[in-house]
């Protein structure tokens, strides 16, 4: 009955088949891939969530360049882990991060640069505030930095990608996204590959910032898609078995339509 899946048009059917389920395969591994990333990520916000703070060298390597220069970013399994430093804030060289919405309102993260003892710096992120009246984009009141040294402690966050470069406006340096090798072409001293989102500060943050949350990926969507390419490859099988499996049986005579049942030739049963 099946002889025929051994013509060549068969054969090229079946060709096609293996290899669009082996692709679907592959990609519900990749997916599955993005999952296991997803879920570390995940991971490593939460523990960082109540871990106690470690020292920032301990986690972010120090820069070895001059002015302008970014140090290494840091390893994947040190990103948002809590650390804590002490330095001085630069009030000349403050950041206003555009576009930022947090509770569903769009508006600043200000950054400022704290400087180390060594010469060297490392950003962080004060928090989120509002802009003045006139629209999303209008200059904001932004607090003023303390005055001497500062002890903070917050998450360490990698450097994001894309933006337009950097502007000044007003005295402050402006940007759509914090790009750190970006940003420290602006500035007069290296700076840390990564900058820290603030958690708690000594003396304390004013409280008209608003803290910028951290949110978790979506990492039950890659499983989900992982689940959605097996199926088509299952299906991709499947189908191909139901078809030959359908086209033997028509071979065969097994499927041949049945002859219409004459109505006028049975017999009337009387009333």
């Amino acid at each position: 009955m099946y002889r025929f899946l051994l013509t060549p048009r068969w054969l090229g059917i079946l060709a096609l088949t293996l290899v669009a389920a082996a692709v679907m395969v592959l990609l519900g591994n990749w997916q599955l891939d993005r999952y296991r990333e997803r879920t570390a990520v995940n991971e490593r916000i939460d523990a960082g969530t109540a871990g106690t703070p470690a020292p920032l060298r301990s986690t972010l390597p120090a820069p070895t360049g001059g002015a302008g220069t970014v140090g290494p970013a840091p390893a994947e399994q040190d990103e948002w882990s809590r650390v804590t430093v002490s330095g001085r804030f630069d009030a000349g060289n403050v950041v206003l991060v555009r576009g930022r919405t947090v509770e569903s309102r769009v508006g600043f993260e200000v950054l400022a640069p704290l400087v180390l003892d060594d010469g060297t710096a490392v950003l962080v992120d004060r928090g989120w505030v509002p802009p003045a009246p006139g629209g999303a984009l209008a200059m904001p009141e932004v607090p003023a930095l303390p005055t001497g040294t500062v002890t903070v402690v917050g998450r360490v966050h990698p450097t994001e990608s894309g933006g337009n470069g950097v502007d000044r406006r007003e005295g402050r340096l402006e940007t759509r996204r914090v790009t750190v090798d970006k940003l420290a072409r602006e500035l007069p001293y290296p700076l840390h590959g990564a900058y820290l989102l603030l958690d708690e500060q000594t003396p304390a943050n004013d409280p008209t910032f608003r803290a910028v949350p951290i949110g978790h990926t979506n990492n039950w969507q890659n499983f989900g898609y992982v689940v959605q390419w097996w199926l088509f490859a299952a299906m991709t099988l499947f189908g191909y078995g139901w078809v030959a499996r359908r086209e033997a049986r028509r071979a065969a005579g097994l499927d041949a339509p049945k002859p219409p049942v004459d109505r006028a030739a049975e017999p009337v049963t009387p009333a």
